[in-house]
């Protein structure tokens, strides 16, 4: 086996302006990079700086965003803006997953990232992670558990 076949990479791709959202971001990471998932390397590129061959390289992705009236923010709609196109032939049935950071119900942006990504043709693994409403600590664990997962499923060959 060549160098590249080996291990598999967990894209994160996220949008965190405050730092509660920051905690949430690195509470993924910290999940996906646990022991039990030691076959898969995590890579983490801000929404504002990922680029298309990021997402080539990815074996599965996990979005993050905060709600903005109603939206995805302007930072992950920005990452999809740009890598559409480049990435839609050659990512199709690409795993994902997605957290939002809701302030209201975080229907609007769940519908937005699934429009996208269906164009896309990228397969939901997970149903959205929604944190609705003010902030609550085991939003944190929740993160966790959803980078801890994603990882988990790809190192099984799940997806």
């Amino acid at each position: 086996m060549g160098p590249m076949s080996a291990r598999k990479q967990l894209l994160i791709v996220a949008h965190t302006p405050s730092p509660n959202t920051e905690r949430l971001r690195d509470a993924v990471i910290e999940g996906a990079s646990s022991a039990e998932t030691s076959g898969i390397d995590v890579a983490f590129v801000a929404a504002l700086q990922a680029r298309p061959q990021d997402v080539l390289r990815a074996s599965a992705i996990i979005v993050g965003t905060t709600e903005n009236l109603g939206y995805m923010s302007g930072g992950l709609k920005d990452f999809f803006d740009r890598i559409y196109y480049p990435c839609l032939e050659q990512t199709q049935g690409l795993p994902f997953a997605a957290w939002i950071r809701a302030g209201s119900d975080g229907t609007g942006t769940s519908r937005g990232i699934e429009t996208i990504t269906t164009g896309l043709r990228w397969r939901a693994v997970q149903e959205p992670l929604i944190m609705k409403g003010e902030w609550r600590e085991e939003f944190v664990e929740q993160c966790r558990e959803l980078g801890l997962a994603m990882a988990a499923g790809l190192e099984a060959g799940v997806f």
